[in-house]
């Protein structure tokens, strides 16, 4: 962050000193991050004390400040140097999403803080030459943020959330992360409900605005696809007439988003067209379903291999790319950088090899129907390239194992969308379904199976995560493929961690759950 005393971000949050005197504050300057953890605190740091679900922020206040931090930014008094901000009943719900909970309101008024200081710090640096990107869609928002930050680091220093921190918690904290040698501050935007991407913009206004796509993920919350499209929209309604707005064009709802933007539109596609401008030729998938094809751009073209795993990351590379074209990269840089951008984000798309030849697809932060197909369709073709020496049936084929959790927030739709994933692992001709939960949506999906033409012991409901590791510790054989993804309530990220621990042996250069974040936990609606 900007260096700021004490004094200083009480006046733009509006905040009262207390444990603290006028002189002390105008005196003392916040030398180091913003921090919401008091693990994570660090010398010179401003603490937020936030109430959360297990824990409330203000009683680890003094615990910060022993560890180094200045101030506090506070609801009430803490016994420690702190800026107060009074709690807006009439705002605490909208602190719900980021803090689980929020009775009497005094996380929404730290929140409400927060953002008038990353707003504060945005608008400053951006008139120093920061360039700031906007990212959302219903999926693919951490994928296609991990390798904007590959495309763009050769470009400058680049700042990006970790993980999907990308609420009214993770977006103003992500921002507060830039400093004045920053060059691009990457912003993830995700929504629960209509307004929320245009509150995250008006915090810090993006000068590239990227759509990726509009799927069914918070369907429960927005009750159509329209209206999650509407919702979407916000961003590049957002980008102001001097900047640029990326579209996926291969969505329909997306190429729409066109005519609701003031500036430049940059079309992308897997297709050329008429009006595409940056376009992926025929797209190849090698044995471990990493995409190849060739990029082409402003009348040149590069083959790009890309080190994510999965067709579906082709739209994400395309988007990534035309940002980097945007802000000065060639297409050599791109390919290059693409070709060295691997999973970075945890228990998204990460796939290892085990020393016993069992492969395991990581990608259990979160699932939406969009999502959990692409990742069946990533399982289906590493089966389909078959087992070698390390196993496979009589067609080579390697056997193939998707482990599925519940889908969350489908709302009415709940119970079609689990069943219909069911049948489609069934039409994917996955060997074995575990389906993890025995609540309704969960009983569709088994159910769909069956229905779909499965038999026997093929589709297999288990209680919980412990059940189905147990199940793949007696069951699975070398060279078998699997797949674990579900929604992050679920909990199925350490069932994966477990299941890649279980194989002896250093893991293949394929594998990386990526770097854990430097929080307590992930801070978004992640949606992949």
């Amino acid at each position: 962050m900007i260096e700021m005393t004490i004094a200083r971000i009480a006046e733009i949050v509006g905040g009262e000193l207390a444990d603290i005197t006028a002189d002390e504050a105008a005196a003392t300057r916040v030398t180091g991050t913003v921090e919401f953890d008091s693990r994570a605190i660090g010398t010179g740091g401003l603490f937020l004390a936030l109430p959360g679900a297990r824990s409330d922020g203000h009683d680890f206040a003094a615990r910060a400040v022993a560890a180094g931090a200045v101030a506090v930014l506070a609801a009430r008094p803490v016994g420690v140097p702190a800026i107060i901000v009074s709690p807006d009943p009439k705002g605490a719900d909208t602190a719900s999403g980021a803090l689980e909970f929020d009775t009497d309101g005094s996380g929404a008024a730290v929140l409400a803080a927060l953002a008038k200081l990353a707003a504060a710090v945005a608008a400053e640096l951006v008139a120093d030459g920061l360039t700031i990107i906007g990212v959302t869609g219903s999926s693919g928002k951490t994928s296609t943020k991990d390798l904007l930050a590959a495309v763009l680091d050769p470009l400058g220093q680049v700042i990006a959330p970790p993980g999907s921190f990308n609420n009214e918690l993770g977006h103003p904290w992500t921002v507060l992360r830039a400093t004045p040698e920053t060059d691009y501050l990457i912003l993830e935007m995700s929504a629960r409900h209509p307004g929320n991407i245009a509150a995250l913009a008006a915090i810090a206004p993006p000068q590239i605005g990227v759509v990726l796509n509009v799927g069914t993920a918070h369907l429960g919350e927005f009750g159509s696809r329209e209206a999650i499209a509407s919702t979407k929209a916000e961003l590049p309604q957002a980008v102001p007439s001097s900047g640029v707005v990326i579209l996926n064009v291969d969505d329909t709802a997306v190429a729409a988003m066109a005519g609701k933007t003031e500036a430049r539109v940059v079309r992308v596609s897997r297709e050329p067209g008429a009006a595409v401008d940056v376009w992926a030729g025929p797209v190849t998938l090698d044995d471990l379903a990493r995409p190849r094809f060739a990029l082409h751009a402003g009348g040149g073209e590069v083959e790009v291999a890309l080190a994510v795993h999965g067709d579906h990351q082709v739209g994400n590379a395309l988007c990534a790319a035309a940002v980097a074209l945007q802000c000065g990269a060639d297409l050599d840089q791109v390919a290059t950088a693409l070709a060295g951008a691997g999973p970075v984000s945890r228990h998204r798309m990460a796939v290892g090899t085990r020393a016993d030849g069992v492969t395991v697809i990581n990608d259990a932060y979160n699932a939406n129907p969009d999502s959990m197909r692409a990742g069946l369709k990533a399982l289906a073709w590493m089966a389909r390239q078959g087992g070698g020496d390390a196993g496979g049936d009589l067609h080579g084929k390697r056997r193939s194992w998707a482990v599925l959790g519940e889908m969350a927030e489908l709302g009415d739709d709940a119970i079609t969308e689990h069943d219909a994933i069911g049948r489609f692992a069934v039409r994917l001709d996955v060997s074995r379904l575990i389906v993890v939960g025995t609540g309704r949506t969960m009983n569709a999906m088994h159910h769909g199976a069956v229905m779909e033409g499965s038999w026997g012991s093929e589709s297999t409901m288990v209680d919980d995560a412990d059940a189905a590791l147990a199940l793949l510790r007696a069951e699975l054989q070398p060279g078998d493929v699997v797949l674990v993804k579900a929604s992050n309530s679920v909990g199925l990220g350490a069932l994966a961690d477990a299941l890649v621990a279980a194989g002896a042996g250093s893991p293949s250069p394929t594998a990386g759950a990526g770097s854990p974040s430097p929080t307590a936990g992930e801070v978004g609606n992640a949606d992949r």
